[in-house]
């Protein structure tokens, strides 16, 4: 099998890249079909997926049966003051992957969001409930989604939320830094979701690949938190008994608007592979040793 990772540098292509070379994530063994797998890894600068010539070019000629798109403009309060380039990498990039996989035969797993709803309901969100996003990412991902649905039937749309990895930046790596700098931290406790492991995202995007049961999946760890209930066990886990502050959207605004409840539930998983993802604290814990043992090395 050959795969095309987009997005490499980044928390979940890093993750992607280490379990297919080891075979294992920390939930168990992936398929055996991904033994003798090569995989590219591209990404900025010398891989940009809004310029659809320079897709098209680079997959001609090269022989991948997957493309895993992890590339996408996070940053949600950017997004809001730079609408029209998000549009071009949340939506028209992951339209010219798909064009140039549609054309080759290649079958594209495209990374989304919970933020593609509205939140204003606290109802755990299935695969085929109607999206209403209420900021300029959640417009410009769920813009992404159409657009590839539109080009090529070979996809797999994942939606995934509050994403943390071993590389780059999370929301884990900056409430240990808050509490580290501060001696404190304030967290909102009005916005729920469900807290994701990269590793674990990584195991079961695996596994989705090999169904051919292609549409839009929800991929979360299990169980539903406030942002605020996550720093507090962040840092239970780590052992810090900083000042823990809770507060009110109102009283930390921001640029764009964050869904209030954009837990999902992992319907199609449960379908068809099975839903394997771990209870949201069990993954928390095992990452925390993770970057408890990096700390010693």
């Amino acid at each position: 099998m050959n795969i095309l990772i987009t997005g490499a540098k980044g928390q979940l292509g890093t993750e992607l890249q280490k379990v297919i070379a080891t075979g294992w994530a920390q939930i168990g063994q992936i398929g055996p079909e991904y033994a003798q797998a090569r995989v590219a890894m591209v990404d900025l600068p010398e891989f940009d997926i809004t310029d659809a010539a320079a897709v098209d070019a680079y997959l001609e000629g090269r022989d991948f049966d997957l493309i895993i798109n992890c590339a996408a403009m996070t940053n949600v309060d950017a997004c809001e003051g730079q609408e029209e380039r998000a549009f071009a990498v949340n939506a028209q990039g992951p339209e010219n992957l798909a064009k140039a996989a549609h054309k080759r035969g290649i079958d594209l797993m495209h990374i989304s969001t919970d933020y593609v709803f509205s939140g204003e309901v606290a109802i755990d969100r299935v695969e085929t409930d109607r999206p209403d996003p209420q900021s300029a990412y959640g417009r410009t991902k769920l813009a992404g989604e159409g657009l590839i649905q539109a080009a090529t039937d070979r996809h797999y749309i994942v939606r995934t939320a509050w994403l943390y990895g071993l590389e780059g930046n999370n929301f884990v790596k900056t409430i240990l830094r808050l509490a580290n700098e501060n001696g404190f931290v304030k967290v909102v406790d009005d916005q729920f979701g469900n807290p994701t492991s990269a590793n674990d995202l990584a195991y079961e995007i695996l596994r989705i690949a090999l169904t051919k049961d292609y549409g839009i999946y929800h991929c979360t760890n299990n169980g539903t938190c406030s942002w605020y209930e996550f720093a507090c066990a962040i840092l239970d886990e780590m052992g810090i008994a900083c000042e823990r502050i809770p507060c009110s959207t109102a009283e930390m605004p921001r640029p764009a608007k964050r869904p209030a409840y954009s837990s999902l539930r992992n319907k199609h998983l449960e379908d068809t592979v099975g839903d394997e993802m771990r209870p949201w604290r069990e993954a928390l814990h095992t990452y925390i040793a993770q970057l408890k043992d990096r700390e010693e090395r």
